[in-house]
C-alpha cells in the first residue's frame, strides 16, 4: 500500500451484473462507515462472485468521487480490492492480473502480456479465435444479441441485426460457463498487420463428477467411481460450479424447451445458463482449477507459445485462486484429448493421471506440496498408473537410420549451353534484336568446375548464392545420384567426376516444379497418415512441419494457400522417413516469422534423428534459424566452405 492510498474495509451490499455483455459489465456496492455506498466499478467477470454481506478491503489511490445522490464511486483502474475468505484470508482480486513476458528464441521474438480479459473488444478476440480451436463452416462459436430489439444469433464474426442493421454485441461464446475465466496472450510488438491477441486460456471450476476407464486384460474396461475423492480426498473438487440440484431440473428443462422451439438448442442452453448461474456461482468453493480451453493462433504456433500459455494460467491460478477467487488452489486439472497428439500440457508439467470413463485423458499439475505427493503416491502405487508413469504422450516419428557415411562430391563439373537464334520469334522482336547486333548467339557457362565436396552424415548444410550461381544445379546433381529414374535427364548428370552417396542412403528432394510430392486429393491429414501409416506420426510431422491447425488438417492440398502448400510438401517429404533430405528455395513463399519457425524445426528434427538436411536459400532469417553445420558458398563454378 502505498503513501498516497486510501484503506477502505466494508461489506458488499449489493452486486450488479447486466444479462448482456455481464462478462465485461459489473459493480460492486460497497457499504462502509464514513461514504456510506461505493459503488466499484469492474467486469462482471469478477464481481458476479460475490454475495451481499462478504467482507472486503479496498486500497483506493484517492478519494472516491461523488456518484448519484449520497453515493461514491471508483473507477476500475482507481483501487486495489481484497476478498476476505473466511473472515482470516486475504485474496485479492482486483485489478486483473496482468504479466508481461519476454519471448525470445531464434526463430520468433516479442514482448507477449498475459491478462484477464476485461472488455467487450477481448471477448470478441477470444470468439475470433476459438474458431481455430474447433470450428468449421458448418460450426458457429459465438451468440450475439442486437441491443435494440433484442434479437439473438449465432455468428464467428460480428454481425449486424437481421431485423434492424444495428451491429449486434457479443452475448456468449459458445461452450463456455457462466464461470468461465479468460486470460488472453497480447502480442505488444506486433506489427501493423498481425494480430493483437495471440492465444488465450480459459479457466474454469473442476467438472461435477469423475470417473476413471480401467482397462482389463480381455480389452474390455471398468468403470471405477469417483477417481479423484480417492486420490485426493472428498474436499478438493467440492462443490464446484453445478448450475442446477437434481429437484430443479424438471422446471430448467420445461423453460429450455420453449427457449429451444423459439432460438434454437444452442441459444437457449446459454440462456438458461445464465438464469440459473447465481446460486451455483455462490456454491461454489473448491482446491482446483480447470484449464478448460488453450488456443493459439495457428500462425504462432510451435514457438512455445502453447506452453507459455498452460504456464501462464498456472501462475494466474495459484496467485489469484480463480475461477471463484475463495479457497487456495491445490490442483490443476485438464481433460484434453489433444494432449494425446500435441505435448504441451506435459511440457509444462503436467502429469498424466488416467482416462475418464468416456476415455479422455486427464492430466494434473499441482501447486502445493501435498498434491506433488498425492500425485507422486497415486502413479507409483496405482497398478495401471505405475506402466505409464505420468507420461501421456510418446513420440512415434522416427527416420530411417543416419547414413553410414558422408555424401562426396569428387572432381564435379556442370556446364550449360544454349544455341539463341531468331527463328522462332515475331518479326517486331527479331528486328529489335537485330539492331542491338543479336542474331545468333551460342551461349556456354561452367556452373560448377571441379568441386570437391564432402557432407558428412547428420550435417545441416545450407547452400547460399546470388540467383543464376548454380545453386539448384549443385542439388540437382546430389538428388540424380539417388534416383536413377531421374539421370535420362542431362540437367540431373554431371559433366565430369561424379556424386557418391552411402548405400543406406534415403533421400527425399523437393525442388519446385521438378521433384515435387504427390497428393492423390484426400485431406492433408489422410494424405500424410497415408505415408507414415500412423494417425499420431502424421500430426508430429505436420506440426514439425508448421501446419498445427486442425480446420488445416481437413483441406486437400488445392485448398491450402501457397505458404501453406510448401509446408505441406515439406511434410510429405518427412513422412516417408528419409535419412536425406534436399530442399530447394526452402520457405521462399512463407512470411519471415513463419520461415524462422519452420527452419528452426526442421534443423532441430535432423540434429534430433541424425538426419542430412541440405537446403538452399536466400533467406537471412532462415540462415539464423537453421543454425547450419556447414554454409556452400556457391557462384563462378566454384563451391567454398564455411564451416566445419
Amino acid at each position: 500500500m502505498s503513501d498516497d492510498s486510501l484503506l477502505i474495509e466494508g461489506n458488499v451490499s449489493k452486486v450488479i451484473v447486466p444479462p448482456s455483455g455481464y462478462r465485461w459489465h459489473g459493480l460492486l456496492a460497497l457499504r462502509e462507515k464514513q461514504y456510506g455506498i461505493i459503488y466499484l466499478v469492474m467486469t462482471g467477470s469478477v464481481a458476479q462472485w460475490f454475495s451481499p454481506g462478504e467482507h472486503v478491503v479496498v486500497e483506493a489511490r484517492g478519494e472516491p468521487r461523488p456518484f448519484d445522490g449520497d453515493s461514491y464511486l471508483l473507477n476500475m483502474w482507481d483501487y486495489r480490492l481484497y476478498r476476505l475468505w473466511r473472515g482470516r484470508e486475504r485474496v485479492e482480486v482486483w485489478p486483473p492480473w496482468t504479466r508481461d513476458y519476454r519471448v525470445d528464441t531464434p526463430y520468433y521474438k516479442a514482448v507477449i502480456t498475459a491478462r484477464e480479459a476485461v472488455s467487450e473488444e477481448d471477448y470478441e478476440e477470444v470468439a475470433g479465435l476459438e474458431q481455430y480451436h474447433y470450428a468449421s463452416k458448418e460450426e458457429l462459436v459465438a451468440i450475439w444479441r442486437c441491443p435494440r430489439d433484442g434479437t439473438l444469433i449465432e455468428a464467428n464474426v460480428k454481425p449486424k441485426c437481421p431485423r434492424c442493421g444495428t451491429y449486434m454485441l457479443l452475448y456468449e461464446i459458445r461452450g463456455s460457463l457462466p464461470s468461465s475465466r479468460f486470460l488472453i496472450l497480447e502480442n505488444k510488438t506486433r506489427r501493423e498487420y498481425e494480430p493483437r491477441v495471440i492465444g488465450y486460456v480459459r479457466v474454469d471450476t473442476p467438472i461435477p463428477l469423475m470417473h476413471r476407464r480401467v482397462p482389463l486384460p480381455d480389452g474390455s474396461f471398468k468403470v471405477e467411481r469417483l477417481i479423484r475423492e480417492r486420490v485426493f480426498g472428498p474436499d478438493w473438487f467440492h462443490p464446484t460450479f453445478w448450475p442446477i440440484k437434481p429437484g430443479e431440473r424438471r422446471e430448467i428443462l420445461k423453460v429450455y424447451r420453449e427457449l429451444a422451439a423459439i432460438y434454437g438448442r444452442r441459444i437457449a442452453r446459454a440462456m438458461v445458463g445464465h438464469d440459473i448461474a447465481k446460486v451455483a456461482l455462490a456454491r461454489a468453493e473448491t482446491a482446483a482449477a480447470r484449464i478448460a480451453r488453450v488456443v493459439v493462433h495457428p500462425d504462432y504456433r510451435g514457438g512455445g507459445l502453447g506452453v507459455l500459455a498452460v504456464r501462464v494460467a498456472i501462475e494466474w491460478v495459484r496467485e489469484r485462486r480463480v475461477p471463484e477467487m475463495k479457497k487456495e488452489k491445490h490442483v490443476v486439472e485438464t481433460i484434453a484429448a489433444m494432449a494425446r497428439y500435441n505435448p504441451f500440457f506435459e511440457k509444462a508439467g503436467f502429469k498424466y493421471m488416467w482416462d475418464t470413463a468416456s476415455g479422455r485423458p486427464v492430466l494434473m499439475y499441482p501447486l502445493t506440496e501435498e498434491a506433488r505427493r498425492r500425485i507422486e503416491s497415486f502413479l507409483e502405487g496405482d497398478e495401471v498408473a505405475r506402466r505409464h508413469g505420468g507420461v501421456l504422450y510418446r513420440p512415434r516419428y522416427k527416420p530411417s537410420p543416419p547414413i553410414e557415411g558422408p555424401i562426396e562430391l569428387r572432381g564435379v563439373s556442370k556446364g550449360y549451353k544454349s544455341d539463341l537464334d531468331l527463328e522462332d520469334l515475331s518479326p517486331g522482336v527479331a528486328d529489335v534484336l537485330k539492331a542491338f547486333g543479336v542474331e545468333r548467339r551460342i551461349v556456354e557457362r561452367a556452373v560448377l568446375r571441379d568441386v570437391n565436396l564432402i557432407i558428412n552424415p547428420g550435417e545441416v548444410v545450407a547452400v547460399v548464392g546470388a540467383s543464376g550461381a548454380g545453386k539448384t544445379t549443385l542439388l540437382r546433381l546430389i538428388v540424380g545420384a539417388a534416383r536413377s529414374d531421374l539421370l535420362v535427364k542431362p540437367e540431373y548428370r554431371p559433366d565430369s567426376g561424379e556424386v557418391l552417396l552411402p548405400p543406406n542412403t534415403r533421400l527425399e528432394a523437393l525442388i519446385p516444379g521438378e521433384v515435387e510430392p504427390g497428393f492423390k486429393g484426400l485431406s492433408l491429414l489422410e494424405e500424410i497418415a497415408s505415408i507414415t501409416g500412423d494417425v499420431q506420426e502424421a500430426l508430429e510431422v505436420l506440426s514439425a512441419s508448421g501446419i498445427s491447425d486442425a480446420v488445416l488438417y481437413r483441406a486437400s492440398i488445392q485448398e491450402l494457400s501457397t505458404g501453406q502448400r510448401e509446408r505441406a510438401r515439406l511434410a510429405a517429404l518427412l513422412a516417408a522417413k528419409p535419412n536425406v533430405v534436399v530442399i530447394d528455395e526452402f520457405t521462399a513463399h512463407l512470411d519471415s516469422v513463419t520461415a524462422a519457425w519452420v527452419a528452426g524445426r526442421m534443423s532441430k528434427l535432423a540434429r534430433m534423428h541424425g538426419m542430412t538436411l541440405i537446403v538452399a536459400t536466400h533467406r537471412r532469417e532462415t540462415l539464423e534459424a537453421l543454425k547450419p553445420d556447414k554454409t556452400l558458398i556457391v557462384g563462378y563454378g566454384r563451391v567454398s566452405v564455411v564451416g566445419t
